[in-house]
């Protein structure tokens, strides 16, 4: 069996092309959201930079980013992208054209297809790096 790369694709040439249509679909969700819900209220425009933003730049997975704040498994970096995801194609909705809301669409789902590497990756990636983990004792 292969051995697990110690660095997602995320981090490598492989995954220039992802991460560029990742850092797109946030762009739309990072703006159009908030506009959106502010229409409705304040407070969830605030929630959803807090959600959209603040959470996946403190929460990240080892090997995912250079620099970890907070170490979280794989599956939460997932949600996260999924959360990002649906945010854009969401704010896409509620403030956008039905013609620029099909282009995000297809932006969200060509960004999916291209993250399957990635994803599959986190989910195998600890929430610690091996070298924080506690030694393994017997008995």
């Amino acid at each position: 069996m292969l051995e697990r790369a110690a660095t997602s694709p995320n981090l490598t040439d492989r995954g220039r092309i992802p991460a560029l249509l990742r850092v797109l679909t946030e762009l739309v969700g990072w703006i159009t959201l908030p506009w959106g819900l502010f229409h409705y209220s304040v407070v969830w425009s605030i929630l959803a930079v807090i959600v959209l933003i603040a959470l996946p730049g403190v929460f990240a997975t080892p090997g995912d980013k250079e620099q970890i704040p907070v170490p979280v498994h794989g599956t939460v970096t997932i949600a996260f992208m999924l959360l990002e995801l649906g945010g854009a194609l969401w704010g896409a909705i509620l403030v956008l054209p039905v013609w620029a809301v099909v282009l995000v669409a297809v932006l969200a789902a060509i960004t999916v297809v291209t993250e399957l590497p990635r994803w599959r990756w986190l989910l195998t990636a600890p929430a610690r790096p091996h070298s924080q983990r506690e030694p393994k004792t017997t008995a």
